[in-house]
């Protein structure tokens, strides 16, 4: 079963978690990043998404559940190496710091794969053309997202009292995100994807992994150009809820960047790895709610306690932990002594499967 490795990859043992978040007593780390960091930086982040584009994915196919595992255990062991190099760049407090924050980040990010599946569902779009959609979906995510931070930090820079309105903010999403309910998703709601569909000729049809077909002469869009504009406005959405939150555990542009750009490089496998499980995963609101929630106490108690980085790992960490195992102890209970159909094989995402686990 992929349950247990997945649980495993994103429950990080407590122990390693800890020894990297050695505080130095000061409020949040600050130093400074020469630009050229910034353009190696960005340049390895471009480099691995265009190999992964046009090497490990270079044909459109569907991707096998045991695929994603592999993928995803590859992006998550990236993203906590990089703990390790800033640790030994800029010591303990900021390698905790960016820990912390890749963690938020990560967790955050699972509700948004959810949503994803709901939406593919809704377009019907075949598993072999998810990937490409996604793709251009991260990387308007990593630009968008480099929005959010710097305007957020140059706020928080200029007006202090803004780190209470992004502590009540986030209480709010907390109540909100846990009493969400995938089954509430309407793609055919969206806003946005009503005046896109007004103001840009569109076709129903698909044309291989095209964003744009030509048809008598028109060029028109495909669906796959819609489900692109679904998904970033879905992250738009998401990172509303999660940029404030990262605020939480640092104030560096560095560490909060890159703890984001690490997490949405790892979506698209995680993504394919678990979409069908949308059901296995019951309190999964549940404790991202309960996360939220402890990161916005955080900020309101800001003037009145700094409460040391080694805590919020830990705090997060044992979240993760109790809501991926009670979710799969509750799961392999209801399952019953006879196994369910699908076993270990490489399954792949069905594109009209939003059924919450009808196929089981």
């Amino acid at each position: 079963m992929h349950d247990r490795p997945l649980a495993i990859s994103l429950a990080i043992p407590l122990t390693l978690i800890l020894a990297a978040a050695e505080d130095t007593g000061s409020k949040f780390v600050s130093f400074e990043v020469p630009l050229w960091v910034w353009i190696a930086f960005l340049a390895a982040i471009t480099i691995m998404l265009v190999v992964d584009l046009l090497v490990v994915h270079r044909t459109p196919h569907e991707i096998s559940i045991k695929a994603a595992g592999i993928e995803s255990a590859v992006w998550i062991s990236i993203g906590l190496a990089f703990t390790g190099v800033i640790f030994w760049w800029q010591g303990g407090q900021a390698s905790g710091e960016y820990l912390a924050g890749y963690l938020i980040e990560e967790s955050l990010s699972i509700d948004n794969v959810f949503v994803w599946a709901v939406i593919f569902s809704y377009f019907g779009i075949p598993g072999k053309y998810q990937f490409r959609v996604l793709f251009w979906g991260i990387f308007g995510a990593l630009v968008l997202r480099a929005v959010f931070i710097f305007a957020g930090l140059r706020l928080l820079e200029t007006f202090d009292w803004v780190i209470y309105v992004f502590g009540v903010f986030l209480l709010f999403t907390a109540w909100r995100i846990y009493k969400h309910d995938q089954a509430d998703i309407h793609p055919e709601d969206n806003p946005v994807l009503k005046l896109v569909q007004k103001v840009i000729p569109s076709t129903p049809e698909l044309d291989g992994q095209k964003l744009f077909t030509r048809k008598h002469g028109r060029l028109l869009a495909t669906p796959l150009f819609a489900v692109l504009i679904l998904v970033e406005t879905t992250d738009v959405i998401f990172a509303v809820d999660s940029i404030p939150a990262i605020f939480a555990v640092s104030h560096e542009e560095f560490i909060v960047y890159s703890s984001n750009a690490f997490a949405i490089l790892g979506l698209r496998a995680l993504y394919f790895l678990m979409a069908g499980m949308q059901g296995r995963f019951r309190y999964l609101n549940a404790g991202l709610g309960v996360i939220l929630a402890f990161v916005g106490v955080k900020m309101l108690l800001t003037q009145v306690y700094h409460m040391p980085t080694w805590i919020s790992l830990s705090v997060i960490a044992a979240v993760l932990t109790v809501t991926i195992w009670a979710s799969l102890r509750a799961e392999s209970r209801d399952e019953g002594p006879p196994p369910g159909g699908d076993g270990g094989s490489p399954v792949t995402v069905p594109p009209g499967d939003d059924s919450g686990g009808a196929t089981e």
